[in-house]
């Protein structure tokens, strides 16, 4: 009898498809693939659908190693505030992770070079790329205790838009460094309510503005565009919707609302696609089919973190 107790209490050891799952928090990568896609929109470059995908594939990458390097990072603290993760409830070793998570990264990095080759972007690919990984890397070994870390992981998400636009493209547009600025700003809001997460508040709110600036754009190209409105009031009231639940304060609004943002990346991405088409003049199909698509990525992601945690 004791035996038979002791074997359902202690946890699995060794990698389970679960536990990979687990550790890159893959319920977010629809908002991954939806930056890839709008930053090639956006840079203004007709690319094949296969070189879209591989970006895709190579920015999934990127994100999942660093998710597994957070865990890696931050496995002390685990161990205090989340014992149930895969590291400290020792289902798996950090010397283990470690090496997936570097070696996703440069795999990455890789991948990218490999497209920006195809597309005669060689150099910029692989500079961009490489300091995007240097940037997850930074991040996660400095965001604790740091006051700056909101800014490191706004600048990990900008520079997916930008290692995106330069491998397909020899020139940076404007839109492209408008909308990652968007994307960096949105993800400083985004971070720090993150940091204040096991508070179960938010102690200081005026970093909460920083989400107001996917608005603030959507109304500058607003105009007579009725998809560049929709987007842009979709934003506004998810946004509201995830600032309740954290002026709410009831247990669980805070995680919660992290989700829940992290989420609303993939409906900024669908207004930089409607931007993008309304200045390069895509068709009225070709321009919903992709509006479509990051709406699609912001269903999946609400759906994907109920079963696997998205923080």
């Amino acid at each position: 009898m004791s035996s038979h107790l002791e074997s359902t209490q202690i946890p699995t050891r060794g990698w389970t498809f679960n536990i990979a799952l687990q550790l890159g928090r893959v319920s977010n990568l629809p908002t991954v693939w939806t930056n890839t896609l709008a930053a090639v929109l956006l840079s203004g470059v007709s690319i094949t659908p296969n070189l879209v995908l591989l970006l895709m594939f190579a920015m999934s990458l990127a994100y999942t190693g660093g998710m597994y390097l957070n865990d890696a990072f931050d496995r002390h603290i685990d161990a205090a505030q989340r014992p149930e993760r895969p590291i400290p409830s020792g289902r798996v070793s950090a010397r283990d992770v470690f090496l997936a998570g570097f070696a996703m990264l440069l795999v990455s990095v890789a991948v990218v070079s490999a497209v920006g080759s195809l597309t005669t972007n060689t150099t910029a690919a692989l500079i961009s790329s490489s300091m995007l990984a240097l940037a997850i890397v930074s991040y996660n070994r400095w965001h604790k205790g740091n006051s700056l870390s909101p800014v490191l992981m706004g600048l990990c998400r900008m520079l997916v838009y930008i290692s995106c636009a330069l491998t397909v493209s020899a020139v940076l547009p404007a839109l492209v460094v408008t909308g990652a600025l968007v994307v960096f700003s949105y993800l400083i809001g985004l971070t720090y309510t993150a940091k204040q997460e096991h508070l179960g508040r938010v102690s200081t709110l005026w970093p909460l503005g920083c989400l107001i600036a996917p608005v603030l754009l959507g109304m500058y190209h607003a105009n007579d565009n009725v998809l560049i409105i929709v987007c842009t009031m979709a934003i506004t009231l998810w946004t509201l919707y995830c600032l309740r639940l954290i002026f709410r304060r009831h247990v669980g609004d805070i995680p919660k609302a992290v989700t829940g943002l992290i989420a609303g990346i993939a409906l900024i991405d669908a207004l930089l696609v409607a931007i993008a088409a309304s200045t390069y003049g895509f068709t009225d199909n070709s321009t919903l089919f992709l509006a479509g698509a990051c709406w699609s990525a912001f269903g999946l992601t609400l759906a994907f973190q109920r079963f696997i945690a998205g923080t």
